[in-house]
């Protein structure tokens, strides 16, 4: 389940929590960007935030390869990384789905290009700094293409609250009213880390041309 779906279906985990670390108080519009066009085959393209979610899709589907870059903040077993920028980042080659669902509650960023039986899945090496304006989103960052007998389980994730469709669009803004600091931490860095982000999740999609809104209060 995405990151998106997990607020909306009241599930927020730790996982949720990591995708708002870098964001401040304020108003981010044209995040979690998510385009979907159905065809022979059907092809889903996101912006960085889903990029996680789309690694650990693609292995949920079965047999696929992965390979690309991996950063975590600690020793991932049987991986060979470098630390850089507080974090160990690892480049690494043919780990299989079942890898990837192993060490996923170790990584912080999944930055990976898989193939596999009607799987194509392609992720830009590097994310994008913070701060970087509505405009300036690369809604290109992820792409997956896939077998049209994968449709019921991409729908079911990330178009979950869409009805049956050939072509959709959707944006989220993220209004973030309030951050909630830890009791009794006096590290900084742990500080940004633990500290929850309030707000609201305003969730609008354009099918076929028509377009819907749905917002939603969340504190990860």
């Amino acid at each position: 389940m995405n990151f998106i779906k997990k607020i909306f279906s009241g599930k927020a985990d730790i996982t949720v929590h990591k995708q708002f670390v870098r964001f401040g108080k304020g108003e981010y519009r044209r995040r979690g960007l998510l385009n979907l066009w159905k065809t022979k085959n059907i092809k889903i393209k996101s912006s960085f935030e889903f990029a996680n979610d789309f690694v650990l899709f693609t292995a949920g589907l079965g047999n696929a390869v992965f390979n690309g870059n991996i950063s975590s903040k600690e020793q991932i077993p049987g991986l060979q990384g470098i630390k850089k920028g507080g974090k160990i980042v690892y480049n690494v080659s043919n780990l299989t789905s079942s890898q990837i669902k192993e060490i996923a509650p170790m990584v912080h960023n999944f930055l990976l290009n898989a193939d596999g039986n009607g799987i194509k899945l392609r992720i830009k090496g590097k994310l994008p700094k913070p701060g970087k304006s509505e405009n300036k989103i690369d809604e290109k960052f992820c792409q997956m293409e896939l077998d049209e007998k994968y449709y019921g389980a991409v729908k079911e994730d990330f178009f979950w609250d869409l009805p049956e469709c050939k072509k959709a669009n959707i944006e989220h803004i993220f209004i973030i009213k309030d951050i909630i600091m830890p009791n009794g931490e006096t590290d900084y860095a742990k500080i940004r880390e633990m500290a929850k982000r309030k707000g609201r999740i305003i969730r609008i999609a354009n099918v076929d041309g028509k377009e819907t809104r749905k917002e939603i209060e969340f504190e990860v």
